[in-house]
């Protein structure tokens, strides 16, 4: 249906858990396979579902896995905030990936809006 490399919403999702991942590589070692895979896991599921969605046959689908993609968004930034909080990621950090993931979470919202309008 789409291609999801062009998509500049795909494209920032990317750069966005390349990001995360560089954050959570400095995790303590007891948080590998806790709060730091969990961080990745959700990450890695925005640029997935996005993909997945652009590969499906309609819109309606396409606007579900969009869904997935924003309850991935919103799960990261639970689990950004604990991290923070434990002092795993540094405030500026934090600050930097959080405002990135809101502008990525308004571009889902504006995709979803756009896929859901009246074809032309």
């Amino acid at each position: 249906m789409h291609d999801f490399r062009k998509l500049e919403v795909w494209q920032r999702t990317l750069n966005l858990t390349l990001e995360v991942y560089k954050v959570t590589a400095n995790f303590p070692k007891e948080e590998m396979f806790g709060l730091k895979s969990q961080i990745n896991r959700s990450v890695v599921s925005i640029p997935t579902n996005i993909a997945e969605g652009a590969g499906r046959n309609t819109r309606k689908d396409f606007n579900r896995f969009l869904s997935y993609a924003t309850g991935s968004c919103y799960e990261l930034e639970t689990q950004l905030i604990i991290a923070e909080r434990l002092g795993y990621i540094p405030p500026t950090n934090f600050l930097q990936i959080k405002t990135e993931l809101n502008i990525v979470g308004k571009m889902i919202f504006n995709l979803k809006k756009q896929l859901n309008s009246p074809k032309p």
